[in-house]
């Protein structure tokens, strides 16, 4: 059984959007469909409850950060095989089935991700080299046009890649990725003391440390309605005014300082 595994946040239109996308695409596939929802609201609990009668809905009161609303699901989930999915994503035909059969196939590969698609089809950066502290200023500020900055930006990025080919990559964003139980079990849950960001680059670099292999899968594909909260007008105007930036740059330090 597949165990497809939602996290979600005050977006309860893309919720029953990415729902109907499952519902649409999934087949004859056994499979559960939990959602986590992180600071619940009423309207949210209806449309599920009214809608889709047999998703298992966990919530919390409060925002309790990314890394804990997946744990949730990956502790209730009794499937073998593990989906997780952020709200904004819409499953694309085959999508799921394919990536199935590639980690069934490929037991030496322990977390997969799809192509990411952008509502216009253009092919998202959703996976990329290990985490490099001059490539994140870089792309933050004004230096990321000087020629230092711009190659390790490039590097960070894998920019020589169109991302149409299937290879093994660092770290994949976890936007949309499946692993099995058997796989979580040897590497471990998310590390909760990453509230938002960083923690899928923390969990892919466990799961290269367990001797896995964590694969960008080209052959499925998923729509994402991506936006990126922690950049909003650039430079050091978001780390003073964008809550979410000093999210993100809090939890680069934790994350280099516990791999480096």
């Amino acid at each position: 059984m597949l165990s497809i595994i939602i996290t979600h946040y005050k977006t309860p239109i893309l919720l029953k959007l990415c729902l109907k996308s499952i519902k649409k695409n999934i087949g004859q596939l056994e499979h559960e469909i939990i959602v986590v929802d992180s600071e619940t609201q009423p309207e949210t609990q209806e449309m599920l409850k009214e809608e889709f009668p047999e998703v298992d809905l966990i919530g919390f009161k409060k925002n309790v950060g990314y890394a804990k609303i997946v744990n949730a699901g990956l502790k209730k989930a009794k499937g073998k095989f593990l989906l997780i999915l952020n709200a904004d994503i819409i499953v694309l035909n085959q999508a799921i089935q394919k990536m199935l059969k590639f980690l069934q196939n490929n037991p030496q590969v322990g977390l997969i991700g799809p192509q990411l698609l952008t509502f216009t089809n253009q092919i998202q950066l959703s996976c990329f080299n290990q985490p490099d502290f001059w490539a994140i200023i870089g792309r933050r500020t004004f230096l990321g046009k000087l020629k230092w900055f711009r190659k390790r930006i490039e590097k960070f990025l894998i920019a020589d890649w169109d991302r149409k080919s299937t290879r093994p990559v660092p770290w994949l964003q976890g936007s949309a990725m499946m692993t099995s139980k058997k796989a979580v079990k040897k590497v471990g849950l998310f590390d909760e003391r990453f509230f938002m960001y960083f923690e899928d680059a923390d969990w892919c670099q466990r799961f290269w440390q367990a001797g896995y292999q964590v694969v960008y899968f080209s052959e499925a594909k998923m729509l994402h309605y991506y936006h990126r909260a922690s950049k909003k007008w650039g430079g050091f105007l978001d780390f003073f005014f964008n809550p979410y930036t000093r999210i993100h740059f809090w939890s680069a330090l934790k994350y280099f300082a516990k791999w480096r």
